[in-house]
């Protein structure tokens, strides 16, 4: 499920009062206002997916080493289920599935090759297939669905090869299945889940 920022509806009231916390640490209204939408949006799709209202879903997080507010996004009333939740320039989308569950959410620049990520980001054989941002950003926002799943750190991205996973909408890569789009405001979205997931937009 994905929208623009002012597209989500809910109350802040929905949050639980570290997400609360969180939020009014942002210094720009717009990181805010983006943070609370996505954290709202997931919501929604758990909403849907579990049969409850919206305002009924609690969104937890909890890492050992940094305690609540950090870690794996998982749900209070279907701990079972993967949660994940992105966004980027006023653009937000969240994914809930079984299994595990990542979503990544990129804006396109258009323009040549950004060789500083590439280098950071591709495989040689992912390199020797890219020639411009758009598909940089591809296996950029498909390695970070991956790492959202669990799957992947930032420091292994050069040691998984996409270039020849397949192409969007739909496709099956080693037991994954990948839904990919483009919005109309130029935003990529990449979703990563053992099942094929299902699009749904804001509204």
């Amino acid at each position: 499920m994905g929208g623009k920022v002012d597209e989500v509806g809910g109350s802040q009231e929905w949050l639980t009062g570290v997400e609360r916390e969180r939020a009014a640490r942002f210094l720009r209204e717009a990181d805010r206002a983006a943070f609370v939408a996505a954290h709202l949006l997931v919501r929604h799709c758990a909403a849907a997916y579990l049969g409850l209202p919206p305002e009924k879903v609690t969104l937890l997080q909890h890492c050992e080493v940094h305690g609540p507010g950090h870690g794996r996004p998982y749900l209070e009333q279907a701990p079972e289920l993967g949660v994940s939740l992105s966004h980027t320039r006023g653009y937000v989308c969240a994914a809930v599935g079984h299994g595990r569950v990542g979503v990544d959410a990129e804006l396109v620049p258009p323009g040549p090759l950004d060789e500083g990520l590439a280098g950071q980001a591709l495989t040689a054989g992912e390199r020797a297939t890219v020639t411009d941002n758009a598909g940089l950003i591809r296996l950029w926002a498909r390695k970070e669905a991956l790492i959202k799943r669990g799957e992947l750190t930032l420091d292994r991205l050069r040691e998984v090869d996409l270039a020849q996973v397949g192409e969007g909408p739909r496709f099956e890569w080693q037991g994954r299945h990948f839904l990919e789009l483009t919005t109309a405001e130029g935003v990529l979205v990449t979703i990563v889940t053992d099942r094929f997931a299902r699009w749904a937009a804001v509204g």
